[in-house]
């Protein structure tokens, strides 16, 4: 039994997090006039949100309009259902995308967070799609603005796991996202935040209510009440080797683009423990990534040249596939025995560079001494140097090659989606095809990665969490990568995830303060 006057605290909202989901959940809530409580296990705010670009995929929001972008809830409505199709509920959709618009009311009206819009295209073929994308960024924040809380924001990827020296004069991305938003919950009387300070445990009354969570910080546990409800936004489970190997198949967790104190699974635990039904724990944001000599991986995009191989040396996808479908394809390469590793094999085409988008850019001499990059004279020798069969990896740069000539790739279709083009800014698919060649050659490790799970709590279209007997579990709600994503198995386009966690965060409050929100708050087509 739990009644108030056990508890060490007691406020109306409770946040476990504080990734952008979490954060702008409790800013939603406190601006409501609710006294909230947020905490955060690690001594930086931001969780993974703080290393993404930024982006914020709301269809027909004001700021769309404003920058001159045509586009409606309505259309996208029509790509999201035709991408996700029947793997989430459909009120749950809706309830994401017709919330949008009011996310981005608040966070330029009542949250003064300026935005803006940025092409990044939609990721599928498919009705509805926008070719330059829908995603709106935050403006980046100077260092002198966000003061002394710039310490307590989470650096950069380059900065925060591969030692790079990070730039405090300005925030960018998901980190402008999590600056603004703390800067903002700051300035309210009604928040508390605090960091170092992790959630052990969700806490029930005698009829099921979960009416608090127990925290430990350098004081030891303390019993925080929560009198309107708990939202749990605390991130997925991407760095527990124990759960992606049960779940996920997955050799190692240190793969993940998330920071090694991040992502332990601590919310599907929790959530578990309450009965509360789970999906989508086989599912991941997934992604190429390079190897490096730490054992971490970073995130690639925007493979300007080359060719992608697994195990047997034979390519398998089209290398400008959205990152998540590409890393589908490695995760399915695994699965048919192909093996864990994969190369990227490339010319001298930009002197030797990387050509491709690597955060942070590989350095080519450390990754050569940790055997991570190759470089040869020949296919032969090449192959002999990563461990593939010569004759395999011959024949794929000649297929390759071939089509490079005939302007088409006829295996996978390269350089034939706008999305492809963009990140080399061609007009044709024969831009995308650079035949392989000149005295050199070279080969890095990629490995499959991922930008976090995207498996956790089914959540109602009020954020509310479902139990095992198909009702809401009273007092508990989730969000972001805490949940099991709106999305479902795909990724529609750039800023989902940020996206479709504020909303249901967003939701979730309303709900929380007795004022929930309509599923269809404006029409949409049928």
């Amino acid at each position: 039994m739990s009644q108030s006057s056990t508890f060490d605290a007691e406020f109306d909202v409770v946040v476990v997090g504080s990734g952008v989901a979490a954060l702008f959940g409790a800013a939603a809530a406190a601006s409501r006039g609710l006294t909230t409580f947020l905490v955060e296990k690690t001594d930086r705010f931001g969780g993974t949100s703080a290393y993404s670009g930024g982006a914020v995929w709301l269809p027909g929001n004001a700021v769309l309009a404003r920058d001159g972008l045509e586009d409606s809830v309505a259309s996208g409505r029509t790509y999201f259902r035709a991408v996700v199709g029947d793997r989430t509920d459909h009120d749950l959709q809706d309830a994401f995308l017709n919330t949008g618009p009011m996310v981005v009311d608040f966070l330029q009206d009542d949250l003064g967070i300026p935005t803006r819009f940025q092409a990044f295209p939609d990721y599928f073929d498919a009705p509805g799609r926008q070719e330059v994308g829908r995603s709106i960024y935050p403006k980046p924040i100077k260092g002198e603005e966000v003061g002394a809380r710039t310490a307590d924001i989470r650096p950069s990827v380059p900065s925060d796991q591969f030692g790079a020296t990070e730039d405090s004069t300005k925030l960018e991305g998901g980190r402008a996202w999590v600056a603004r938003l703390v800067l903002a919950l700051d300035a309210m009387e009604t928040a508390e935040l605090r960091l170092t300070t992790a959630a052990e445990e969700l806490i029930r009354d005698d009829d099921g209510r979960v009416v608090g969570v127990a925290v430990r910080d350098g004081s030891g546990v303390r019993r925080v009440g929560a009198r309107r409800g708990v939202l749990v936004a605390a991130g997925g489970f991407e760095r527990s080797s124990e759960l992606r190997s049960l779940w996920q198949r997955m050799p190692t967790a240190d793969w993940s683009a998330s920071h090694p104190d991040t992502g332990s699974g601590d919310a599907v635990r929790m959530f578990e423990k309450v009965g509360a039904r789970l999906d989508l724990l086989d599912q991941s944001w997934w992604c190429p990534a390079t190897l490096f000599p730490n054992g971490h991986a970073a995130f690639t995009l925007g493979f300007r040249s080359g060719i992608i191989v697994d195990g047997t040396g034979r390519r398998f996808g089209n290398e400008l596939l959205p990152y998540d479908q590409m890393g589908r394809r490695m995760h399915a390469r695994m699965d048919d025995g192909a093996g864990e590793e994969f190369w990227f094999v490339f010319d001298d085409t930009e002197a030797g560079g990387f050509p491709a988008i690597c955060v942070p850019a590989p350095d080519p001499g450390q990754l050569r001494e940790a055997g991570l990059w190759h470089t040869a004279g020949s296919i032969a020798e090449l192959a002999d140097a990563i461990g593939i069969d010569p004759d395999a990896l011959g024949e794929s740069v000649a297929r390759f090659n071939g089509f490079a000539e005939q302007g088409r790739d006829s295996d996978f279709g390269r350089g034939e989606d706008p999305y492809g083009r963009f990140f080399l800014g061609a007009s044709t698919p024969e831009e995308c095809l650079r035949p392989l060649g000149g005295e050199r050659l070279h080969a890095v490790r990629l490995v499959l990665g991922d930008l976090g799970t995207k498996g956790g709590a089914v959540i109602d279209p009020n954020g509310s969490v479902i139990g095992a007997d198909g009702a809401p579990i009273p007092g508990l709600y989730a969000a972001g990568n805490s949940s099991a994503s709106v999305s479902g198995e795909a990724y529609p386009g750039p800023g989902v995830p940020l996206g479709s966690g504020m909303t249901m965060a967003f939701r979730a409050v309303a709900d929380m303060a007795g004022q929930p929100l309509p599923v269809n708050p404006v029409p949409v087509s049928p």
